[in-house]
């Protein structure tokens, strides 16, 4: 039974009540918003304002500890340089007046340099070289990083180093020759003292250095004074990169030259009588010429690319007489590696100029025996080094004459019997050993010797070398200008790149681009001269050398290119000359005939030869038989 459907009754007063309830949540709502929005914004802003009292108090702060820190790094430096004093003073001992003082330095001039001394230490402090200039067009400096020191027994149980030591310099003492003295020294109350006397004479680059000692048997150790030398070289020439090459460091142990320049260390086992650290043009040497007993040296080139060439180190011990007083007597050569001045100083110090070493010390006596003594002879009287290299070639050129004029005539017989030899390649085809035999055979009869037009170029590579050694090194050739090269010494450069070509370099060489043209116009023309080449290294060989030469020549001194130019033009001169001038090729082919008509005697040689010869054709037959049968 289905229920009734009751009706609800409609009452007002409840739809009133309602209505209310809901406007005020909609309000209490409301007003939670603002609230929240006030809260928001008031948090907003003092977080503003704290923000901007923070950055406030930070930069107070910073500047605190800014004023702080400076407080704080003098009063440590203060702090430092007592605590210093107080060491070096403990240190000096009975020398205690000369650990605290004040560098003073002296300057010494004569004709060539000037010498600054420092009287911390008592040492060498510059060399400025008058007549030499670097690649700045400054004049060069030498020896600016140069220190040398020794330890001393200052007192019981204390020692001190010689270059912590403060000196008292003398006034200049000018001698009778001229020459000047300074001496600095030091005193002990007990008694004992030191003097550094230096000496530099008129016009030499020669520094006597006389180290006195009273009380040595106490201020030394085992009557043992150990030297401890430091010296770094800077870029004094276009390129410190090449100039980085060619420096090292060059000894007399012994009395016999030595040098090191891959390896970074050497010890000395026996007696040195002086040690050099050389650079390109210039070196300093330390010479004692009571010579030191034992050391070692230790040097590393620069491989950064600043202007630093290489550091050295060396540590060098010297017995001394069992006395109080000792006097030893030592010697700085700063100055330039010029042949005729270190010819001059001690034996073997000529050898820091390399004129061949190792395995190209063979070239050595041909320059120091002939070219130098040629170049100086045209010098002599002739102002301009290029026009000097020039004279010189022209008298290598006339020496070497008989040679070039057999090397001719040589070529100018196989031009003669070139249809032959052209004939027998057409005959035997691509049988290499049968026509290495025939030919062999035809030079025999005609009277020809195949390696006649050889010799020219053999010889030409000692004299290549010799000469690349002597201008490498020759000073004389230093700055000086020639047409468009402005220094002999180095490479010339018509065109400066804004990048480096690997084994070329970042510049181009007029000069080395005229020895490749003429070289390639000579390999031209000696292929025209021999027989064709069918081994394409062979054939291709004439022309890929001047290329080569393109590479090798870039970054050389100029004087040796240009030397190599003007002697591929004597040689173009003296072929066109002898060839059509002065070898009759009709008497030539005369000459042929009846050599091949007289009887023929085989040297031991030639009969190895061809025995070779046929042993190779029959196995290469015995190849080629197999090979079918296959």
């Amino acid at each position: 039974m289905e229920r009734p459907l009751s009706y609800t009754t409609f009452d007002p007063q409840l739809i009133i009540s309602m209505k209310t309830d809901k406007n005020s949540v909609i309000g209490f709502v409301l007003l939670g918003g603002l609230f929240l929005l006030y809260f928001w914004y008031t948090g907003q802003q003092q977080a503003a304002v704290l923000k901007i009292k923070q950055q406030e108090e930070d930069s107070l702060a910073k500047v605190a500890a800014a004023k702080l820190k400076v407080l704080d790094t003098q009063s440590a430096r203060i702090d430092s340089l007592k605590r210093d004093s107080a060491i070096r003073t403990t240190a000096a001992g009975n020398f205690t007046t000369a650990a605290i003082g004040t560098e003073q330095t002296v300057a010494i001039d004569n004709q060539v340099m000037t010498v600054v001394l420092t009287n911390k230490g008592a040492q060498i402090k510059s060399v400025t070289l008058k007549k030499y200039k670097d690649g700045n067009e400054n004049l060069v400096v030498l020896a600016n990083k140069n220190n040398i020191s020794y330890a001393i027994n200052t007192a019981q149980g204390q020692s001190a180093s010689s270059e912590s030591l403060y000196f008292t310099a003398s006034s200049i003492e000018k001698k009778a020759d001229s020459s000047q003295v300074v001496r600095f020294t030091i005193d002990a109350p007990n008694g004992q003292n030191i003097t550094h006397e230096f000496t530099v004479k008129p016009d030499s680059y020669l520094i006597d250095w006389k180290l006195l000692m009273n009380g040595a048997d106490q201020l030394l150790t085992n009557n043992t004074i150990n030297f401890k030398w430091d010296v770094a070289t800077s870029q004094l020439e276009r390129t410190a990169v090449y100039e980085r090459q060619v420096s090292n460091i060059c000894f007399s142990e012994d009395n016999n030259f030595d040098y090191i320049s891959s390896k970074q260390d050497h010890t000395f086992e026996k007696p040195v009588q002086w040690v050099s650290v050389v650079q390109q043009f210039f070196n300093n040497t330390l010479l004692a010429a009571n010579g030191f007993n034992s050391g070692a040296v230790k040097w590393a080139r620069a491989t950064d690319t600043s202007k630093d060439l290489a550091s050295t180190s060396a540590t060098l011990q010297m017995k001394v007489p069992a006395a109080s007083n000792i006097n030893i007597p030592l010697q700085f050569y700063i100055g330039p590696s010029d042949y005729n001045i270190l010819n001059k100083q001690a034996p073997e110090m000529d050898k820091i100029i390399n004129l061949g070493r190792d395995m190209y010390s063979f070239v050595r006596p041909i320059n120091k025996y002939i070219i130098m003594n040629v170049f100086n002879f045209f010098a002599g009287f002739i102002t301009n080094y290029g026009w000097v290299v020039l004279l010189l070639t022209l008298f290598i050129r006339l020496v070497t004459a008989p040679l070039t004029y057999s090397s001719y005539l040589s070529g100018a017989k196989m031009k003669a019997l070139r249809p032959e030899l052209d004939a027998l390649k057409k005959k035997l085809g691509d049988d290499q050993q049968g026509f290495a035999m025939e030919q062999m055979k035809l030079f025999r009869e005609a009277g020809v010797n195949p390696l006649g037009g050889c010799i020219p170029a053999l010889l030409q590579i000692p004299i290549f070398f010799a000469l690349y050694s002597f201008f490498n090194s020759n000073i004389a050739l230093r700055g000086q200008a020639f047409l468009w090269s402005k220094d002999l010494s180095s490479y010339d450069s018509i065109l400066n790149l804004s990048f480096s070509i690997p084994a070329f370099g970042n510049h181009i060489s007029l000069f080395t681009i005229t020895a490749v043209i003429t070289s390639f116009l000579i390999s031209i023309y000696n292929m025209s001269m021999t027989p064709t080449q069918d081994n394409p290294a062979l054939k291709y060989m004439p022309y890929i050398f001047p290329f080569m030469l393109l590479f090798i020549f870039n970054s050389l001194p100029s004087a040796l290119t240009w030397y190599y130019t003007v002697s591929n033009i004597i040689t173009l001169l003296l072929q066109f000359v002898i060839q059509n001038y002065i070898i009759d090729h009709n008497k030539i082919l005369t000459k042929i005939d009846q050599k091949r008509k007289t009887p023929k005697t085989k040297s031991k040689w030639q009969e190895r030869y061809e025995q070779m010869m046929e042993t190779q054709k029959k196995v290469q037959d015995l190849k080629d038989k197999t090979n079918k049968n296959k």
